[in-house]
């Protein structure tokens, strides 16, 4: 149980994908002009990664290891058309909104990379904490940036108007440069405070390796595993 609490909040804030392993960057620009956009994009790509996850994870010891990347490819084009009638259904608006977006859920980095990463080498509990923990941490990041950009670019906060009547919003906020700015605050802001946390602590932090794809716990595993190997080289051979 505290494996699997673990594996969930890591995508909450240690592991969080837009701005700590800095992934997913395409729609987190391209569709956070306002905050139903980001939760709408941020739910379809829960959906797809929770059950991705644990899709592939029951699957994993029967895909040959040389056409894994299709079969997850193939696994996540399924859940995606899923979605998109769903969203047909039931959010037509928003499924106009997003566009182009909605499809490309398939080839999103964060769904390949949970599949390889974590999917493909644990148990579907596990592999569902993951997927719902990433998820939602994705979600929360989109919704987060989105909001900002439309409150200070157009006013409101879901279609609500937050400001008095004679408010001028700062229209480039809304704007493709203004959400390359308003990314750059955000991650500026998770360093300073990561270093602030380190130093009341005691400890010392490397804010590009903590914040970045360096940050995660797959990609440590592999530097110990490739570190390990090196010393089995380095060490003199027996008899």
């Amino acid at each position: 149980m505290a494996s699997m609490m673990q594996e969930f909040t890591k995508g909450l804030w240690k592991e969080l994908p837009p701005f700590r392993l800095v992934l997913g960057l395409c729609p987190v620009l391209a569709v956070t002009s306002s905050a139903n956009n980001g939760l709408g994009m941020g739910l379809a790509v829960i959906f797809v990664l929770a059950l991705s996850n644990v899709i592939i994870s029951l699957v994993r010891n029967i895909i040959p290891k040389k056409v894994r990347i299709a079969c997850f490819i193939a696994i996540a084009a399924s859940l995606v058309v899923s979605v998109e009638m769903l969203m047909q259904a039931f959010s037509y608006p928003l499924y106009q909104q997003l566009g182009i977006f909605v499809p490309l859920i398939v080839v999103n980095c964060i769904i390949l990379g949970r599949a390889e990463a974590f999917a493909a080498k644990n148990p579907p509990l596990l592999s569902l904490a993951d997927g719902l923990g990433m998820g939602i941490g994705f979600t929360l990041s989109l919704t987060f940036l989105g909001g900002i950009r439309e409150l200070l670019g157009v006013g409101t906060l879901f279609g609500v108007s937050m400001f008095w009547p004679d408010f001028k919003p700062f229209a480039f906020m809304v704007q493709a440069p203004g959400a390359f700015v308003c990314l750059g605050l955000i991650l500026a802001g998770m360093n300073f405070l990561t270093m602030w946390q380190a130093k009341r602590k005691g400890q010392t932090v490397d804010p590009i390796l903590d914040a970045g794809c360096k940050g995660c716990a797959a990609c440590r595993k592999l530097d110990e595993i490739a570190s390990q190997r090196k010393l089995e080289k380095l060490q003199p051979a027996k008899g």
